[in-house]
């Protein structure tokens, strides 16, 4: 049987209802520590502290995307042909934007190599796919699905040492081509098709200092708003892969882009509101700049404003902008994976920082100083900095409630953290490259990469009137769940009892198929057991209504039980 919250199938419609018990009594259980999967729940005390939700991710070495609950157990997938290539993103439709890996031969070397996106429905099937790889481009890492329906695109673009050269690269650090970033914006069309109604290219941006001749010459220092041709990081300066664009973030209020540019360790910010045309020049838009950086911050050695003791970010992934009605919305978050640290320590972090704006809007900038802030302003790292470190992949994002869901990639770890910074959850991808993980397998790291993990919480669009499975734990032979779970059994024969409306905002309203005098006790409970409502029916009555309009959006067990019948209703509460 299936069901909103995670229940188990059962003879004569058996359901089970989630209910939580001490956390001590289920360690009792058995003495081994859990290896993959549910790693750690809080106990029942401290269960308000997390988000509620379910937490979608795609395993790198596997073709399902998955979406689990809290309790580490699965309540739906995605198939796909494809392995990631990388990201993919839950829709409002209940659908999944998912990138692949088409294994374009050309564009292997960057790593993150992507070629097709695809559309997939809560059903499983394939209802939009486009592909963008050739031997000249390809997809990578990131897209972005826009307000409108469209998707933000990030490509590789393949070009000959002459173009390079021609644009004052230095010959001896430049391979035999090198790859320019693209960001294009796709309109999809039909069931595979699309059109590109906006395009932005990094080359129309470039300044250099090497070469006299040329047009772009210049001091890089004077035009931080252009990109220095001749920054190189690879330890292999002939590497194409100059740039490493892997994240790409929308902002619909500012109309602007960010992108994480890996290897110049930098966020950097444009326009969205330009024309294609506008894009490609100095001019136009919103910012008058045209296609121009608008911001950027992280490493201002890149355009030569600093020096090793300036720079902040390194190998960084997933930078985003925070949701306005968020703890710090409107800041911008990046998992700083500290790949590399010019003072050869090995952490990463995850940052917040906040841009400083003029009165109209724009990113200020003093002469000849790097953009601001000089320090993040908000920083988590291990008490034991060395103990989290992802030297790639990885992403962060700052929850409803206030709290952090981290993703450590190159260990396939999330966790959750309060505002205090302690870890209250704890979940380790059981995918590996080997299969599936059994429970007390030592997973090594690199093994069960995740690019990103992603919570949704319960009461997202995507969720509503959606069937989830039976939930049970992904990894091979589980353990008894952490979840600090319990099972009351009972046999749901009253079906004539009914509970209106759905979805309720204030009131609900239940309505007995006959008059009774027992004691009824009503219990409404959510996806983590916990009692959030409780009220005793006493007196000869066919109808009682609950009060709600205190209690969060989202979905809910109502268990109705007196000494003839126990059950249970599902109900969806809405704000």
């Amino acid at each position: 049987m299936k069901f909103l919250l995670p229940l188990v199938r059962r003879m004569f419609f058996t359901i089970i209802v989630i209910l939580a018990v001490p956390l001590s009594l289920t360690l009792g259980i058995h003495a081994q520590k859990p290896t993959v999967g549910l790693l750690q729940y809080v106990n029942e005390q401290e269960q308000q502290d997390q988000q509620e939700g379910y937490v979608l991710f795609a395993p790198i070495s596997s073709t399902t995307t998955y979406l689990i609950d809290k309790c580490g157990r699965k309540v739906h997938s995605w198939n796909s042909t494809y392995k990631p290539g990388l990201s993919v993103y839950l829709l409002p439709d209940g659908s999944i934007l998912r990138t692949g890996n088409t294994g374009n031969p050309i564009f292997q070397l960057g790593g993150g190599t992507g070629g097709i996106i695809e559309k997939i429905s809560w059903e499983g099937s394939v209802v939009w796919s486009y592909k963008l790889s050739s031997m000249t481009t390809c997809l990578h890492h990131d897209i972005k699905p826009l307000p409108n329906g469209n998707i933000l695109v990030v490509m590789w673009s393949a070009m000959p040492a002459e173009q390079a050269i021609a644009v004052g690269r230095t010959p001896s650090k430049t391979g035999t081509t090198i790859w320019n970033e693209k960001i294009i914006e796709l309109a999809p069309e039909g069931t595979n098709s699309a059109s590109i109604v906006w395009e932005w290219s990094s080359w129309d941006h470039l300044i250099q200092d090497f070469d006299q001749s040329k047009s772009n010459f210049g001091v890089v220092a004077d035009h931080p708003e252009l990109i220095n041709t001749n920054y190189i990081t690879n330890p292999n300066p002939s590497n194409p892969d100059w740039l490493h664009f892997n994240s790409i973030d929308f902002n619909p209020e500012l109309n602007q882009i960010m992108v994480s540019v890996h290897t110049f360790g930098e966020v950097w910010i444009i326009d969205h509101s330009t024309t294609t045309t506008e894009a490609a020049t100095h001019v136009g838009g919103a910012s008058g700049k045209g296609g121009d950086l608008l911001y950027r911050w992280g490493n201002p050695i890149a355009y030569n404003r600093g020096t090793a003791d300036n720079r902040i970010i390194y190998g960084q992934h997933n930078a985003s902008w925070i949701p306005k009605g968020l703890v710090d919305g409107g800041k911008i978050m990046v998992f700083n994976n500290g790949y590399n640290r010019s003072d050869d320590s090995s952490f990463s972090s995850v940052d917040i920082f906040s841009p400083t704006l003029d009165s109209k809007g724009n990113y200020t900038l003093a002469i000849g100083k790097p953009y601001s802030p000089e320090v993040p302003d908000w920083r988590y790292t291990d008490d034991i900095p060395s103990k989290f470190f992802s030297t790639s992949h990885s992403s962060a994002q700052r929850l409803p409630n206030g709290n952090t869901l981290i993703c450590a990639g190159t260990q396939g770890l999330a966790f959750e953290i309060a505002p205090d910074k302690k870890i209250i959850w704890e979940y380790k991808n059981p995918i590996t490259i080997n299969g599936i993980a059994k429970q007390g397998d030592n997973v090594g790291v690199s093994t069960n990469i995740v690019f990103r993990m992603y919570l949704y919480p319960i009461d997202f669009k995507g969720f509503t009137n959606r069937t989830f499975e039976s939930g049970e734990p992904i990894e091979l032979d589980p353990y008894p769940s952490l979840c600090s779970t319990t099972f009351v059994e009972f046999d749901d024969k009253n079906t004539n009892i009914t509970v209106f409306p759905q979805p309720a905002e204030d009131l609900l309203e239940i309505q007995f198929p006959e008059r009774s005098t027992q004691p009824t006790e009503i219990l409404l409970i959510n996806l983590f057991g916990n009692i959030m409502s409780s009220k005793t029916v006493s007196y000869p009555a066919n109808s009682c209504t609950v009060d709600v309009s205190n209690i969060p959006a989202g979905m809910y067990a109502l268990k109705i039980s007196n000494q003839s019948y126990t059950t249970v209703k599902k109900v969806n509460i809405v704000k």
